[in-house]
């Protein structure tokens, strides 16, 4: 199993985190065997793709509204009755700011799936056309309850593109991921399970090899990818098809095994852990292997 080696010359791309704010939520929710006493806070990570040849810049996950709560007070209500919360000290749009980079000159805004904690505000990106995963059209519902799904439905139609990334050829283990550029330096990829029209990043970090592989929340939690633990069913499942979860896994899994390709998170705790205000965020940038 490879990835396409470099051409001459080799267009790639330099990748920020971004902060998105915060889940807390039962750990029980993503992984099997743990009482519903234990909670996990999570960041709800961003990232900044600027392509080292051309002018764009493209955010991959806008993380959490910071108004989500007066947005939907029943889903307010919900979490205060688990003890489950979403905060937002520092938003999307603040953290592309204090890196002096104005929301509305980001080119591309690109949502790995329509839940809450990933679509953030649809109005912070005057000028950005939004990417998504064709079958999140599928979702679309002006009568919906769903917070998620409420912040699709008012993106902005004009400036909004889903993406048929199905379609797109093979890449490594995965059967489908769509060359965005058609330089080789940016992959949307077809990772379905979690949601319908669920995508995530695999971007190429060095003119030698380097890679990033930005799994959104085809994974909730390392142990799931190491084997350590097992995706939770009760008192739901948080993917929408667990075993085409489970073969999305294993495929991230194939690719993490490849030399010189990094693996994060869209909630990875220990990666953020370790990086939280370094080098790793705007305007610093994630180092390549």
């Amino acid at each position: 199993m490879s990835l396409p080696r470099p051409a001459a010359n080799q267009a790639y791309i330099k990748v920020s985190a971004l902060e998105g704010g915060f889940v807390k939520a039962p750990l029980s929710f993503f992984l099997e065997k743990v009482p519903p006493s234990e909670f996990v806070v999570v960041p709800s990570i961003s990232f900044l793709l600027r392509h080292t040849s051309r002018p764009e810049t493209f955010v991959f996950d806008l993380g959490i509204h910071k108004h989500w709560a007066t947005l939907d007070p029943a889903l307010r209500a919900e979490y205060d009755a688990l003890g489950a919360d979403m905060t937002v000290p520092e938003d999307v749009a603040d953290a592309l700011r204090k890196g002096n980079l104005d929301p509305a000159n980001v080119t591309y805004a690109s949502i790995s799936h329509a839940h809450a904690d990933h679509i953030g505000d649809p109005t912070v990106f005057p000028n950005a056309t939004y990417l998504l995963g064709s079958e999140a059209q599928t979702l679309l519902d002006p009568e919906t309850k769903d917070l998620g799904i409420k912040l699709l439905n008012a993106l902005p139609k004009e400036r909004t593109r889903f993406l048929d990334v199905a379609s797109a050829p093979a890449l490594g283990p995965f059967p489908h991921a769509l060359d965005f550029y058609g330089d080789g330096s940016l992959y949307i990829v077809d990772a379905p399970g979690h949601l319908p029209g669920h995508i995530n990043v695999l971007a190429r970090t060095s003119a030698d090899g380097g890679w990033i592989y930005l799994a959104a929340d085809s994974v909730h939690d390392w142990r799931i990818m190491t084997g350590e633990g097992k995706i939770s069913t009760e008192p739901f499942c948080i993917h929408a098809n667990k075993e085409q979860a489970e073969v999305t896994i294993e495929r991230i899994r194939e690719v993490n095994k490849i030399p010189r390709v990094r693996v994060l998170l869209a909630h990875d705790r220990p990666w953020y852990d370790l990086n939280k205000g370094g080098d790793a965020y705007w305007p610093g940038e994630i180092k390549s292997l």
